[in-house]
């Protein structure tokens, strides 16, 4: 069973034929919303991927709150640790590119709202053995409690370093594996500029140090991990990208899910990558991410 202690928003989506610059005004072609939330898109990853889930987190009393919840409950996903705030559910902003590259911001509504209660209570859902999983879209001090609360527990952690806040290096070290973009791991390693020979070499060393699962993610390069004092890498499927929101979720989620169904620690990151390639295909981030039949196929 896989746990997962995050984000819930809506995403209301602008696309361009390019990006604009800072201070610049472009027109837009198409506006869409549709749920979200790093949370929530790993949550509905990992229950499409085949995983039994319970989402944790929190939405507002406002009317977006039902369709953040749509597609996770329409997917079956555990919803009874998702509690109701005094105020609005959190959003993200984005644009997207006509070469599929996007710019987010997001408000954090309800997420900002979760406590080390809230933590505690995620946890005492979670049976021993089982995975959590975790990124940075809502308090820091609420997912550092809820790891420290899992290990004791003997929970397997998983965390996404995104987005990246001035706690997430720190708090990151606690978990059992860590998902890492190129940029983010330069950051929870604390070595910038990396190339390609120089991050493997500094994941193999933070892995000799720690014992830590690190996995880095490359976009189209694919994936690089060290797991169990071995370098495993593999491609990305190639695609021609409509929309890159929630590709990385889709990863983590299948990845977890992977895991937690007992495949070979390389077998789920490949299975990871492919679900990952796939949702760059379709707009949107829970609409794009693929069901279990057709990442398998």
């Amino acid at each position: 069973m896989i746990t997962v202690f995050g984000s819930i928003n809506m995403d209301l989506t602008a696309t361009t034929d390019r990006l604009p610059k800072p201070g610049e005004t472009v027109g837009g072609k198409t506006f869409a919303t549709a749920a979200g939330g790093k949370g929530a898109n790993q949550a509905l990853a990992a229950r499409r991927a085949g995983a039994e889930v319970k989402m944790a987190g929190a939405v507002g009393n406002d009317s977006f709150a039902k369709d953040a919840l749509a597609l996770l409950a329409d997917a079956g996903t555990d919803l009874s640790l998702v509690r109701t705030t005094n105020g609005p559910t959190g959003t993200a902003l984005i644009l997207v590119g006509g070469d599929g590259e996007n710019m987010i911001a997001v408000v954090p509504g309800a997420n900002g709202e979760l406590t080390e209660k809230d933590a505690i209570a995620a946890v005492d859902a979670t049976p021993p053995g089982s995975y959590m999983l975790f990124q940075f879209e809502i308090p820091s001090l609420s997912v550092e409690s809820a790891i420290y609360s899992a290990r004791a527990k003997r929970i397997k952690t998983v965390i996404n370093t995104a987005p990246m806040t001035a706690d997430g290096a720190r708090i990151a070290r606690l978990a059992d594996i860590v998902i890492a973009n190129e940029t983010e791991f330069e950051l929870f390693a604390e070595e910038p500029k990396l190339d390609a020979v120089s991050r493997q070499k500094v994941m193999e060393q933070l892995h000799e140090k720690t014992g830590q699962t690190l996995v880095v993610t490359l976009g189209s390069k694919g994936v690089i991990a060290v797991h169990g004092g071995e370098v495993m890498q593999v491609p990305a499927r190639e695609v021609v990208p409509v929309d890159t929101v929630g590709a990385g979720d889709t990863f983590c989620g299948y990845l977890a899910a992977s895991l937690d169904a007992g495949m070979p620690f390389k077998e789920a990151m490949r299975r990871a990558a492919v679900a990952g390639s796939l949702a760059c295909t379709k707009a949107g981030a829970q609409p794009a991410i693929p069901w279990a039949a057709e990442v398998d196929a």
